[in-house]
């Protein structure tokens, strides 16, 4: 057998290399390249690798180990699973910072391959800088943390254990079902560790995404549950887009008259104005969908996990007949809620459906009804995204709307956490897909920067539009300086409401005293006085702040020229979201307050529970 001696880390680099997919009929290399903070846990090993395979594999130093995985993250969706990269770190700070970005990843389901270093398999040193120590496992480290937000985990302790645990991690990243992250946690003597390597080891190797077809008997079902359905409904998830299924759902729900809501990872699936499309659903949801969504008789999850604000925490599909039917190539999913199932590729599924259902059509009344409920809908979402009169502090439906007219069709719209993705959600006019790029899953504070950052690396000829909240920015926002030493342009809108609006809301919504929310309400000896366009210009980019939507959208112009990031701040009102649309989510009251407020609030809550559908 023909070897190859190189150090663990040296064949790991070559390995990742060697891999490749198909995109578009062209074969690809799956990895686009590496994350890479180093420490002294991995500037030795995987630094050294990585630099001698620098032409082949590009690795990018970030400014945080979070936002760096952030952004491998937002390139994965943005590219629809279809590539990934690699994050590196040391051991210590530098791996546990990673975790919440895995833990995000995993949520959404999304191929990264995380390799952090890990402490000395041989021990000879032990303890090393930045070791845990646990006190009665003498095999834990804190790479641990990633175990329960890993899709696989594997902890390299002999180089030649990278043999079996690459391929497996690149099986479950590559698979539709099993997709998201993976962890190898690499010992840091033995990345420098040499060993003899079979040559076949780095043949190039395709590995093809599966496309699973449904069981015959499932999709029996789903037929003859259509033809007796009198008010259908597909609820569109992120699935569709993963499966590149969005042109066969825009065909299938014309010609079959069946209405579609988006959930935020499927937004985008069918154009804003497709004129089956309904628009957002659940908690953040327009109020036609939301109305389809009481009355149907026949839900079709397409390609959703059907989370709580997507349901309505299992109260906004009421109609006491109703049946509720999953289309999802995971059979985890597709069984949640106790619905039927038809486990396969959601686009396989649809052309299944297509030549099955020749001929058939929804009701007129109602095809008929849910029009007339859009067309409500339309002219509300228009009266909250116009730009105000006066100078009163605008809301973020009204900076929704600005930025919504200063960008094109192919824009996107990147944004994560907060009231955020609640408004854009409701109101953000998505024209292509890929252009709803909204991190809902684990609604992480902190995403937006880094990932349209991603975004824009996935998409690199497309205008991305990062709108963060000030909290959001405060938290995660130094990959503004890796996108302008990468060249790659960001406009940045963020709305200063001066603290954590959207939980200051939620609070008193539910009786609380406002505290610890906006800054007013905190505990403090100084009201501080951010200059966030000051702060973003010190990282590089081009800055401004305005004064109402006349302002911004000047500004937004000014930012589509411009050949760098640029950040642009407006004041909001942080009192105002948008009332029209939306359904019930359960966020638990005390039973017991000295506040009557909460109080009220909790009998309200007790009411509203009873709605829920546990079980069925």
């Amino acid at each position: 057998m023909s070897t190859l001696r190189l150090t663990a880390a040296q064949a790991t680099v070559r390995w990742l290399t060697r891999q490749f997919v198909e995109v578009d009929g062209v074969e690809i290399p799956f990895f686009a390249g590496v994350w890479a903070i180093f420490g002294h846990g991995n500037v030795a090993g995987l630094g050294e690798a990585l630099e001698g395979l620098r032409d082949t594999l590009p690795t990018w130093r970030a400014h945080n180990e979070q936002g760096m995985a952030h952004a491998a993250v937002a390139y994965a969706k943005q590219m629809r699973r279809r590539r990934a990269m690699v994050c590196t770190t040391s051991i210590g700070p530098g791996a546990t910072n990673m975790v919440t970005a895995a833990a995000l990843a995993h949520v959404n389901r999304l191929p990264v391959l995380f390799l952090p270093a890990d402490v000395y398999a041989s021990r000879r040193p032990d303890p090393v800088l930045q070791q845990v120590e646990d006190f009665g496992d003498g095999t834990v480290s804190a790479n641990d943390c990633f175990r329960p937000v890993s899709r696989y985990f594997d902890r390299i302790a002999r180089p030649e254990q990278i043999l079996s645990a690459l391929p497996r991690a690149m099986a479950v990243m590559t698979d539709p079902a099993d997709c998201g992250p993976a962890t190898l946690a690499f010992c840091q003597d033995v990345q420098a560790e040499a060993f003899d390597y079979p040559k076949a080891f780095f043949d190039r190797r395709l590995w093809r995404i599966r496309r699973p077809p449904p069981d015959r008997r499932e999709l029996d079902d789903l037929v003859a549950g259509l033809n007796g359905a009198t008010k259908p409904l597909i609820v569109a998830g992120g699935g569709v887009l993963y499966a590149g299924a969005e042109g066969r759902l825009a065909r299938l729900s014309q010609t079959l008259g069946v209405p579609v809501a988006e959930t935020q990872g499927g937004k985008g699936a069918l154009a804003w104005d497709h004129p089956m499309n309904l628009g957002s659903i659940g908690v953040t949801g327009s109020s036609a969908a939301n109305a389809a969504a009481a009355e149907a008789d026949l839900v079709i999850g397409v390609g959703t996990r059907l989370q709580d604000f997507t349901s309505g925490s299992r109260a906004l599909f009421a109609n006491p007949g109703r049946r509720l039917v999953q289309i999802n190539v995971a059979a985890f999913d597709a069984h949640k809620h106790g619905a039927d199932t038809v486990v396969g590729d959601a686009d396989v599924v649809l052309e299944a459906l297509e030549a099955r259902l020749n001929g058939w059509r929804a009701p007129h009344a109602w095809r008929t009804h849910v029009s007339a409920a859009v067309r409500v809908w339309t002219v509300a979402a228009d009266a909250v995204t116009a730009a105000p009169a006066g100078n009163a502090p605008p809301s973020d439906a009204q900076v929704i709307g600005a930025v919504q007219r200063a960008t094109g069709p192919d824009s996107v719209l990147v944004c994560a956490a907060g009231g955020l993705p609640g408004e854009l959600h409701k109101l953000w006019r998505t024209s292509q897909p890929g252009g709803y790029h909204v991190e809902y899953g684990f609604s992480c504070m902190g995403y937006e920067i880094a990932g349209g950052l991603g975004a824009k690396m996935a998409a690199p000829d497309r205008d991305v539009q990062v709108m963060v909240g000030d909290g959001s920015y405060l938290m995660l926002n130094s990959e503004i300086a890796t996108s302008v030493m990468l060249g790659r342009k960001l406009t940045i809108t963020v709305l200063d409401n001066r603290g954590f609006g959207c939980i200051n809301r939620l609070q008193r919504g539910t009786g609380g005293a406002p505290f610890n929310n906006l800054l007013a309400d905190t505990n403090h000896e100084t009201m501080p006085e951010i200059d966030f366009a000051a702060h973003a210009a010190s990282l590089g980019a081009r800055s401004e702040k305005v004064a109402g939507i006349d302002e911004l959208e000047a500004a937004l112009g000014r930012a589509r020229a411009s050949e760098r990031t640029y950040v642009i701040v407006i004041e909001t009102d942080p009192a105002i979201s948008t009332e029209a649309g939306g359904a019930w989510w359960d966020v638990a009251v005390p039973e017991v307050s000295s506040r009557p407020q909460v109080r009220a609030a909790r009998a309200a809550y007790e009411a509203a529970v009873k709605d829920q559908r546990i079980g069925d």
